[in-house]
């Protein structure tokens, strides 16, 4: 079954949501970490949204974060989430599970 839902999302660019709160250094660094990540692994297969917790608090509880920077992908289910700054890629790259059924 597992696979059969893999071959549905194939092709279908993946949702990777990083939460942020502001532009402290960690934000900063994961933000350029998950762009140069998908530059170089993943390019043209994901669309990133940057969430400033800052500017829209609620979305912290309603989303389940509990830590930033989070990255969250979204698309394909399940949900997958990885806290901290994205500087070992390998560990963003497995932790995610992305990359799998490309």
């Amino acid at each position: 079954m597992m696979d059969q839902m893999d071959n549905d999302t194939t092709g279908l660019p993946k949702k990777l949501t990083l939460y942020i709160a502001g532009q402290t250094p960690k934000s900063i660094a994961a933000i350029q970490n998950l762009e140069r990540i998908c530059a170089e692994s993943l390019p043209g297969k994901y669309v990133i949204e940057v969430v400033d917790l800052r500017k829209s608090p609620q979305l912290a509880r309603e989303h389940g974060i509990v830590a930033i920077p989070t990255l969250v992908r979204e698309l394909p289910v399940p949900i997958r989430k990885i806290i901290g700054d994205l500087s070992n890629t390998e560990k963003v790259l497995v932790n995610l599970q992305v990359g799998e059924d490309e």
